[in-house]
């Protein structure tokens, strides 16, 4: 029979959070042959350092597996005991912890994978993907926003021989099957891809009995592993095999093949997720116990951490003790310096044990083999009587259990309490029993009484927020749409009554003032809808041109579910789109380029050309009235002089023209844009109709007042209003930060982030406790700002913290480095075939195998960056490869956010017009950045008012929770100045504000600048 052999596949590096410095690779080794360990993961291959360290120290060994130096190995076994020296090497496996968070299901998903790599040019590859995705260099544990299915993805698509198996998979927060933020199963954990999955860790709480009581997991193969943080926590769970020694066989092993040999495992007690209860309020329960209380703690009347056992029993189809039919060999072990520590009457990491340790390693052998198959007679003469009769016990499983809770490890004992001895009192240290000892009984802990709770210390009473009123039922609007409030069919059923005035209003020119998060793409698409549905409009007459990508597809999405297929006759479009396409009837070479090149034709030409074709040509004019008859324009307040143009050829003053908007969101007159043309919008066409929408289905009441307060001063909308569509009594108040600098107001953002989430991390959970109610996902938060330079705080202490972010202007796409490279060769590629995301993929992998020519080529990252970038767009645009091009060409960096994408998003201000989210933060609060002042002027009072109208458009992007932060200093244009918080902030009622922290931050010192 092949010997057997240990493995311990789940550690981590110096390089790892809360982790010790010893963990480097020969004192891993020193160690794995100290405890008895064949097979060690290496951990944190991602991490580029410990990365490094690797491809510097290992060398090949068996296939697949990897060891170090002749001569490291050397001096290892130079440092031990000559009994252990000459055994044989430690061998070790590429292995890596991803710990991803995303959103699933409308919930935040929180899982641990181990991920396992046959070579070194596999693990590059794994890295090389991630590394796009998130910051490897943070944590050797990296935070990914990266969906587990997708993770298992691209660690198939770095190698087929690699394999992940889940972590730890009880564990409450961070686990396929956690109860806070798991599955009920793992093949829902994995979707498709889950019949990779053919083996799983069980974790230090829950043991295989306790598996087995859920047939599900039958068809896994169970492992142990210890998760060590510490060379000297190896082997404290562990999986036993007895097949060859190589990857392959081990993989084989977990797949079902013979080999696997069973496992090493603490008592599941001694986990430290084990029980319910609270480690604050000192309440360990059994899952009956918590039951009982439904889940609330009796101290503070908070949800009580729900441990592994009870979530065993929650999704248990089988009794406890049932053997499963693939059941392997179990040993339960407490570490040896434990043992000894107890026997002792002392810490089991001081002097004292460490020094018997040594003396018993030196004469029995490794750890391992003294705890599980030293004859206990030679025990006894190498140990004493006491050491020999502890073995004895913990080989019986005849051990005292006080089971581990909320974070709290268990206290797994071998002697009852007064059968240890002071030395001193005996000729012995230990007292044997009549009889062996049971695991003692553990008394249920009542639930403690109401008048014994702590005094609890509450914040300062904040006086209620004003709320907008309600609206009255006889609130006037435009005369000339009196009466059709019920005007309308099914379609229009679920709209309120001013969107179905709107949606079901006679042709002719028609203004809708919508303000933000008042349903205006849902008005827009359903008066498209209901025209082409109820009053014999065709699609194909109908064009609906907005100023995003992004907006444009959102538009077509809705039509889509409104309409069916015949949606597809409704031309939507850009202004930039829609000229290219109609001079292309004209100039069918026409190409857009970035610099007038006297053939092609730049972005910004687009339309003025289109302009002049019309003025010269109206039969071309004629021609586009009669083949849209009816047009739709999307934030008609961001129009410039030549789209006004456009607009006014395209539509006769009688014509059906909607448009929809607001004026106080009218923000980029840097562009051009003019809001006077939606002011005069009744002046141009005749008989206009204006219907306002005012009710918010976004945004809760504190947020809407503090935003209706904050534009009024300034509103272009007489008589401004918001009213929430829900008024909850309990929602959040704005949250104000005074930071002392930019760097304390970027930690705070992080440190509320790792709050919102609920903890990226065990480390963390404790800086947590005392949140309630639903933790979002990254991708629910956004940080908004005034200026791209005030991002890169953010970013460093954000991707510090493990936070996935992506960062998005708006920039043209083409202006970000690589991209342009990469279209000039997909372009090239005729022979290609297939989706445009795939195609881009290959053809960024053929630029950056292919030699550099001269120094203009893009770096690789660069070129991944800009797939990256472009992906989400090339998604949508399917096979399509000119329709991809076009919309690059014409596009902004956010028209390729990927609102999916499991991380915290960056936006200036401009750029996240049109968007919203569950958490903003709005950094940079201060007079200077908002209103925008540059040195030696003073801004107009019209650009006042539009700054007035941006900080308008940030507070309206959240919907549950915003928080406004600014810095007492700052650096701008090349020194540091004082800074107050911005003069728009003056408007809003202070009860509608929660101040965190101090008011009047502490003032960094004062920096002498250095002249240069």
């Amino acid at each position: 029979m092949p010997p057997v052999w240990t493995a311990d596949l789940h550690i981590h590096s110096r390089y790892s959070r809360a982790c010790s410095k010893d963990l480097d690779l020969p004192t891993l080794a020193w160690w794995a042959r100290r405890k008895g360990v064949a097979l060690l993961g290496t951990g944190d291959v991602t991490h580029p350092a410990w990365y490094e360290h690797l491809r510097d120290s290992l060398r090949e060994a068996e296939p697949g597996l990897f060891r170090l130096s002749p001569e490291a190995e050397r001096d290892v076994s130079q440092r031990l005991p000559a009994r252990l020296a000459a055994g044989e090497p430690a061998r070790f496996m590429l292995s890596s912890e991803i710990s991803t968070i995303y959103k699933r299901g409308d919930r935040t998903r929180k899982v641990h994978h181990l991920i396992y790599l046959p070579d070194l040019e596999s693990a590059q590859r794994f890295r090389d993907r991630l590394g796009r995705v998130g910051n490897l260099a943070s944590d050797g544990r990296p935070i990914l926003g990266l969906d587990s299915r997708d993770l298992l993805e691209i660690t198939l698509e770095a190698s087929p021989d690699a394999y992940l198996v889940p972590a730890h998979i009880w564990t409450p927060w961070f686990s396929a099957l956690g109860s806070k933020s798991g599955f009920d199963a793992i093949a829902d954990c994995y979707a498709d891809l889950a019949e990779h999955i053919t083996a799983v860790e069980t974790g230090l709480s829950s043991d295989p009995a306790m598996n087995h009581r859920v047939s599900s997991l039958d068809r896994y193969t169970l492992v142990s592993n210890s998760d060590a943080h510490s060379p000297q926590a190896l082997a404290r769970e562990a999986t036993r095999f007895d097949c060859a020694l190589d990857y392959y066989a081990l993989k084989a092993a977990l797949a079902g093949a013979p080999g696997m040999a069973g496992t090493i495992e603490f008592f599941p007690e001694e986990g430290k997720y084990h029980g319910d209860g609270h480690r604050d309020c000192g309440i360990n329960w059994t899952p009956a116990e918590s039951r009982a209380t439904n889940g609330i703690c009796p101290v503070c009347e908070r949800p009580l951490t729900i441990g592994v056992l009870a979530r065993v029993e929650a999704l248990a189809d089988r009794p406890e003790g049932t053997p499963a039919p693939n059941a392997r060999p179990v040993t339960h072990l407490v570490q040896l310096p434990e043992i000894v520590g107890e026997l002792e009457g002392v810490g089991p990491k001081t002097r004292t044990v460490e020094g018997r340790v040594n003396a018993l390693v030196a004469a029995l052998g490794s750890e391992l083999s003294i705890l599980m198959e030293a004859p206990l007679d030679e025990v006894t003469a190498a140990g004493g009587e006491l050491l020999g009769e502890a073995l004895r016990r913990l080989r019986a499983g005849q051990v005292r259990r006080v089971p581990g809770y909320d974070g709290e490890y268990g206290v797994i004992r071998l002697f009852e309490p007064g059968e240890l001895r002071p030395q001193d009192t005996a000729d012995t240290l230990f007292d044997l029993p009549a009889a062996p000892v049971a695991p003692a009984p553990r008394k249920a802990r009542a639930p403690k009484q109401a008048a014994s709770k702590p005094a609890v210390r509450r914040s300062k009473p904040v006086s209620a927020p004003p709320l907008p009123p309600e609206p009255s039922p006889h609130e006037p609007f435009e005369p000339m749409l009196a009466g059709m409030e019920e005007v309308g069919t099914g379609l229009l059923d679920r709209l309120d009554a001013m969107q179905r005035v709107a949606a079901s209003a006679p042709g002719g020119p028609l203004l809708i003032v919508a303000g933000p998060g008042t349903g205006k793409t849902r008005t827009l698409t359903h008066r498209l809808a209901y025209l082409c549905a109820e009053m014999n409009v065709y699609p194909e007459d109908c064009l609906a041109i907005t100023f995003t990508r992004r907006a444009a597809e959102e538009l077509r999405h809705r039509l889509g579910g409104l309409l069916g297929p015949v949606a597809e006759d409704v031309t939507v479009s850009t202004f930039h789109s829609l000229a290219l396409s109609v001079l292309r009837e004209h100039e069918p070479d026409l190409v857009v380029v970035d610099e007038p090149d006297g053939e092609g034709i730049t972005l910004d030409e687009l339309i003025p050309r289109l302009v002049a074709l019309l003025k010269a040509q109206p039969s071309v004019q004629d021609k586009l009235r009669s083949r849209w008859p009816w047009v739709f324009v999307d934030e008609y307040q961001d129009v410039d002089p030549d789209q006004y143009a456009l607009l006014r050829l395209l539509v006769p003053s009688d014509g059906n023209l909607c448009a929809i908007g607001d004026p106080d969101q009218a923000i980029y007159s840097f562009r051009g844009a003019d809001v006077s043309f939606f002011l005069q919008f009744s002046r141009d066409f005749v008989d206009a109709r204006v219907v306002r929408l005012t009710r918010n289905y976004r945004s809760s009441a504190p947020i809407l007042a503090a935003a209706v307060q904050a534009i009024a001063p300034s509103s272009l909308v007489p008589g401004r209003r918001l009213d929430p569509a829900k008024v909850d009594p309990e929602a959040a108040l704005i949250g104000q930060y005074a930071a002392s600098s930019p760097a304390d107001e970027a930690a705070f953002i992080a440190r509320k982030v790792d709050e919102l989430v609920g903890g990226v991390s065990h480390r963390t959970r404790a800086d947590v406790r005392g949140v309630t109610g639903t933790t979002v996902s990254f991708n629910d938060i956004a940080v908004l700002y005034r200026t791209d330079a005030q991002a890169a705080a953010i970013v460093d202490a954000l991707s510090r913290a493990g936070v996935p972010v992506q960062k998005r202007s708006h920039d043209r796409l083409r202006s970000r480095a690589g991209v342009n490279t990469l279209l000039a060769e997909l372009r090239l590629a005729t022979g290609l075939t297939g989706s445009v995301a795939a195609r881009l993929k290959l053809t960024a992998k053929v630029l950056i195998e292919r030699p550099a020519l001269g120094g203009g080529s893009p770096e690789p990252d660069e070129v991944w960056a800009a797939v990256d970038l472009l992906t989400p767009l090339a998604l949508r645009c399917g096979q399509d490869l000119q329709r991809f091009l076009g919309e690059v060409a014409t596009g902004a960096e956010v028209d390729a956010l990927d609102p999916r994408a499991e991380a915290v998003t960056l936006l200036t201000l401009h750029a996240a017009k049109g968007l919203e989210f569950p958490v903003v933060f709005l950094a940079g609060c201060e007079d200077g950045l908002l209103p925008l002042r540059f040195p030696g002027s003073a801004p107009t009072e019209a650009e006042v008012a539009e700054e007035r109208r941006l900080f308008f458009v940030g507070l309206t992007r959240a919907q549950r929770r915003l928080y406004l932060s600014h810095a007492a200093r700052r650096v701008r244009y090349g020194s540091e100045r004082d800074c107050r918080p911005t003069p728009f902030l003056a408007a809003v009622d202070a009860g509608l504000l929660e101040q965190l922290g101090d008011l009047t931050p502490r003032r960094p010192r004062d920096q002498q600048l250095r002249l240069i």
